[in-house]
């Protein structure tokens, strides 16, 4: 059963403004996309993957109006003694990022929209659809984003403190349909590796929806790229810590932050990309391309254009 959020009752359904209704845009024969910034991430990180998406696609796109210091108001939760027990709810902590989303939308000013979520960006995206609703959505898309919540195991700690479980079990699930369709991307830059020895033991809840995802609906498209690193090095034991903490195992691909089978969801069309990195901060192009880089982008924009 679906519980809404507490505060969806009092939140506006997604509607045109009055000017906006008599005078659409038509300047494009694609619907605009809006573009949800990840974690510690800010507007300014997709200006390239902005400008690229409008110039050379014909794209109108906007990003929701976010600055790193923003991302301090989650602390608000701290004070909410769900977020010792982990199992803090996403109102009212996040209302202030779903409300940036909604100023992004009604900017793009059209009945239908594409939202691009990035890292956690995707999983706020289906937040997003829960409390406005999907009538004007035709699509989320996301880019590296953690979508499973982590396993109860020791050894990991969830960072998002029972969001991600609340998502997971109360927002819409991800259906792809012709009037919405769930495009999730993962990335597989680099192989983890354990610290010291094995990974912490199998968290069967986990283990069961991750392979039920990746033995059915993963396509794999590699790019013209550098080649995945694969080589147990110091860094791929530093990466594979980070792995643990979000999928409970350390020896698994993923794109440097966000291991593969975590960025995938059940129900939606779910593409695995080569030599693919996780953030636009610290990317290169040519040797360390990001989800927005060109190379990358070219793989990926059909579902923008279709």
């Amino acid at each position: 059963m679906n519980v809404a959020l507490s505060s969806a009752s009092a939140r506006p359904k997604y509607t045109l403004s009055s000017s906006s209704s008599s005078n659409l845009k038509s300047n494009s024969k694609y619907r605009p996309a809006v573009i949800l910034p990840g974690l510690g991430n800010n507007s300014g990180d997709y200006k390239k993957l902005e400008a690229t998406l409008n110039d050379k696609y014909g794209v109108s796109t906007f990003v929701a109006d976010v600055s790193r210091l923003d991302w301090l108001r989650n602390a608000a939760g701290l004070v909410d003694p769900n977020y010792w027990r982990g199992t803090l709810q996403p109102t009212p902590v996040l209302q202030w990022y779903l409300n940036r989303v909604h100023d992004a939308v009604q900017k793009a000013e059209e009945e239908q929209v594409s939202l691009i979520g990035h890292s956690a960006g995707g999983w706020l995206g289906r937040l997003y659809i829960q409390q406005y609703g999907s009538s004007h959505v035709s699509l989320l898309l996301s880019l590296g984003t953690p979508h499973l919540p982590p396993p109860k195991a020791d050894g990991v700690f969830d960072q998002t403190r029972g969001l991600l479980r609340y998502v997971h079990q109360h927002c819409p699930p991800p259906v792809y349909t012709p009037h919405l369709k769930y495009v999730c991307i993962a990335g597989r830059y680099i192989q983890g590796a354990p610290l010291f020895a094995k990974s912490i033991p199998d968290d069967e809840e986990y283990e069961a929806a991750a392979a039920s995802i990746l033995n059915t609906t993963t396509t794999t498209a590699p790019i013209t790229t550098s080649p995945p690193i694969s080589t147990i090095t110091l860094r791929a034991r530093f990466v594979g810590q980070g792995y643990k903490q979000v999928c409970g195992k350390a020896d698994v691909w993923g794109d440097g932050i966000v291991p593969e089978a975590s960025a995938h969801l059940e129900g939606a069309l779910n593409i695995s990309l080569d030599g693919v990195y996780h953030s636009p901060v610290g990317s290169d192009d040519v040797l360390r391309p990001w989800y927005g880089s060109p190379a990358v982008l070219e793989q990926w924009v059909e579902h923008l254009l279709n």
